[in-house]
């Protein structure tokens, strides 16, 4: 491969900077944010504090740490710094623009993630772990047995994403008065409860919140465990109490209720609601609840408040919400939500008034505002976005009228000035059965549509997500452009941006209209003179994309890379983790409910706990019998075309085995192909040096069978 392309896919995918956290100060003066920055001869990245003021001016480096620093946030009088370092809490003063000493305010041994101070800044919650009595260790058994290594378990959910279930992360409240923060002097919000808080694996604080009077804590939890979590992803809104130690069910059943907040006031709770249990890509609804302040009781042990008509604000809201912000004056809140290809900011009032915040014009995603500011000229939203040419920068927004971005920060303009930029537009591509379909194509700097191009399709993971103007420092579009491709993102069957009945439809259809629609993308880019040779690229439903359109696709596609991607959907069905993911796309849940052992319906599979297996490979139903006889496996007959397969061995989502087969399978083929396999990385490549390699093999694959 050529030194300069893999010279700048070192500088685009490893240099940059990553901008997160941003925080604005109590006078609303600075803005305080992390920003991590890559060492890849060291093999890791480090994330240090900075300040700004609200409109980009007096940046400085608050902290010169060779440890991350992160989850930093403000003291109510703004002269002091909380942060995470090292697993633990720090407080440090702030001396103009630098930390003083830093004062250790917890020694928790398991380790703290993340931490949210209580409205009077007395009290902390925290997150952490506790040992899962459910896989057992030799240890455990016998203290002898400390260098023995094994793990046994007798129910599901003993591994999740890249790790064994060794330990169950749990929320805590302590004091930050009078002392350090441990384990004997925390409350363990969920008590005798053996249920994960936040939900695995990638929940956080986000899923907690402090009610404004400090007593009360709103969270989400999903109260299930073994074979019932597996198949669920009921998770509640629960309110516990400090005081009595009590909890309030606020919503228990249904589907994935998520990212409650408090308004200010504290007279309202919002979160992110899915109605169906077990269908992870249902509509993201926005539901709110009244709460109300209740007269104590004669032993004064009450618990303080009632909550009450729960009730969804975006009925008539077409697309997904997400980023929940509340109005200053309790009557609306913020949120942002993928629509016809981009992600905007919109205003929701509690009578469901809904307001589109941001220009249809603007190619942004932006993120859920971390601030609300009231000025002179009206009011600011201050958020983040990113692009197809650029990572995440902190921007603000104005507000009335005609609104106006004006960019904050610009940690990345020294390196992306330096290279010439690729352009993209918006087009459509009619389907095979007359549908329109939005699709992204990014074009190489200095395009010229006289010359001849190699193509890339990116085939989209998921299933339901969206190609937006995404940014990625893994998957990164722009680099793929700036190294002479013309790239595009079909935004086919399954996308998230276009309603729910488009993203929908894709649920027991794997092999289906999305495959066309693929097809239909890359018979329009390959037919423009323009293009040469062309390239389908996915990682996990997108790696099962292209391993189902090695068998599909005739002579469109000149080479396939694969990454993480499904080969054989029965195998899967017995090593995935999340079961509820399998069954709802494999054939989808009924409405029956029966009791534990009982048999459903004939046709209808087997069912425990209320929960039916109505996608696996045992079940009779339609759906299932059709979706397992036409997986990628099913084809392999008609594979013909080189392909690079890519595969974590800890990636316990689609586990390594399925690389390997597909790889095994395109050998007895004939089937010119590579395996490239990283037995420390999951579903994603994050270990700087293996990232690096990932990338050379990536462009070696692509320059040897698709650039002439």
């Amino acid at each position: 491969m050529k030194r300069t392309a893999l010279g700048l896919a070192a500088l685009l995918a490893m240099t940059m900077a990553c901008i997160g956290d941003p925080q604005l100060s109590p006078d609303g003066s600075r803005i305080l944010y992390g920003v991590s920055y890559t060492d890849i001869a060291a093999n890791r990245s480090c994330r240090n504090l900075f300040l700004c003021n609200p409109d980009g001016s007096g940046k400085v480096q608050l902290t010169r740490y060779a440890k991350s620093v992160s989850n930093a946030r403000w003291a109510a009088d703004g002269k002091s710094i909380f942060f995470l370092q090292g697993g633990q809490i720090w407080k440090a003063p702030l001396v103009g623009n630098k930390l003083g000493k830093k004062v250790q305010l917890s020694n928790v041994p398991a380790g703290i993630s993340e931490f949210k101070l209580s409205p009077d800044q007395n009290s902390v919650l925290y997150l952490s772990t506790i040992k899962n009595k459910a896989l057992v260790q030799p240890a455990d058994t016998d203290p002898a047995l400390d260098k023995a290594q094994a793990y046994a378990t007798e129910d599901l959910m003993y591994r999740h994403w890249d790790h064994w279930v060794t330990e169950t992360p749990r929320s805590y409240v302590a004091t930050l008065v009078n002392g350090t923060v441990t384990p004997d002097n925390s409350l363990d919000i969920l008590g005798d409860e053996p249920f994960e808080l936040p939900t695995e694996p990638f929940g956080g604080a986000e899923q907690l919140d402090w009610a404004p009077d400090g007593r009360h804590i709103v969270y989400s939890c999903r109260k299930l465990s073994g074979k019932q979590y597996a198949f669920s992803t009921n998770c509640g809104i629960y309110i516990y109490d400090i005081l009595t130690g009590e909890t309030l069910t606020v919503k228990g059943d249904g589907g994935y209720d998520t990212d409650p907040v408090w308004s200010p006031d504290g007279k309202h709770i919002a979160w992110i609601s899915m109605a169906r249990d077990g269908y992870e890509a249902d509509k993201q609804r926005i539901l709110v609840c009244d709460i109300e302040m209740t007269e104590p009781e004669a032993d004064g042990q009450n618990f303080g408040l009632s909550a009450s008509n729960v009730r969804e604000l975006t009925a008539a809201f077409k697309y997904d919400a997400s980023g929940l912000v509340w109005a200053p004056e309790n009557d609306a809140l913020y949120f942002n939500s993928l629509s016809e290809g981009t992600q905007k900011i919109y205003r929701i009032a509690l009578d469901c008034t809904c307001e589109q915040l941001t220009k249809d014009g603007w190619n942004y995603d932006f993120f859920s505002p971390f601030a609300v500011v009231d000025g002179e000229g009206g009011r600011t939203l201050l958020t983040s976005y990113y692009c197809l040419n650029f990572p995440v920068e902190l921007v603000s927004v104005k507000l009335g009228g005609e609104p106006e971005f004006k960019q904050i920060t610009d940690e990345n303009g020294h390196i992306l000035s330096q290279l010439k930029t690729p352009t993209s537009e918006s087009i459509t591509v009619k389907t095979v059965d007359g549908k329109d379909m939005q699709c992204w194509v990014i074009y190489p700097p200095e395009f010229d549509a006289n010359k001849v191009y190699p193509g890339i399709e990116i085939v989209l993971g998921g299933p339901q997500g969206t190609n937006s103007q995404d940014w990625s420092y893994r998957w990164c579009y722009r680099l793929m452009a700036q190294q002479g491709y013309v790239v595009i993102l079909p935004n086919r069957r399954g996308t998230t941006a276009f309603g729910q009945e488009w993203k929908e439809q894709i649920s027991g259809d794997y092999a289906g209209l999305n495959m066309q629609d693929y097809l239909s993308a890359g018979r329009w880019l390959k037919g423009q003179p323009y293009i040469g040779k062309l390239a389908c690229v996915g990682a996990s439903y997108g790696g099962y994309s292209a391993y189902m359109l090695e068998g599909l696709h005739g002579d469109l596609y000149d080479c396939f890379i694969a990454h993480a991607g499904i080969f054989n959907e029965e195998q899967l069905w017995y090593t995935t983790e999340e079961m509820w993911f399998a069954n709802w796309d494999n054939g989808g849940l009924t409405e029956y409910a029966y009791a534990e052992g009982q048999q459903g319906p004939a046709g209808d599979g087997k069912t425990f706990g209320g929960m039916q297996q109505a996608g696996a490979p045992y079940s009779n139903t339609a759906k299932a019998l059709h979706h397992y006889a036409n997986d990628p496996k099913s084809m392999v007959t008609k594979w013909h075309t080189p392909i690079l397969c890519i595969h974590g061995m800890m990636d316990y989502r689609i586990p390594y085995e399925q690389g390997m087969a597909a790889f095994n399978a395109a050998q007895m083929m004939g089937v010119p192909s590579k395996l490239l396999v990283f037995p420390e990385e999951n579903h994603w490549i994050l270990q700087p040096q293996n990232s690096l390699f990932w990338h050379r093999e990536f462009y070696s694959w692509l320059e040897r069978w698709v650039k002439e």
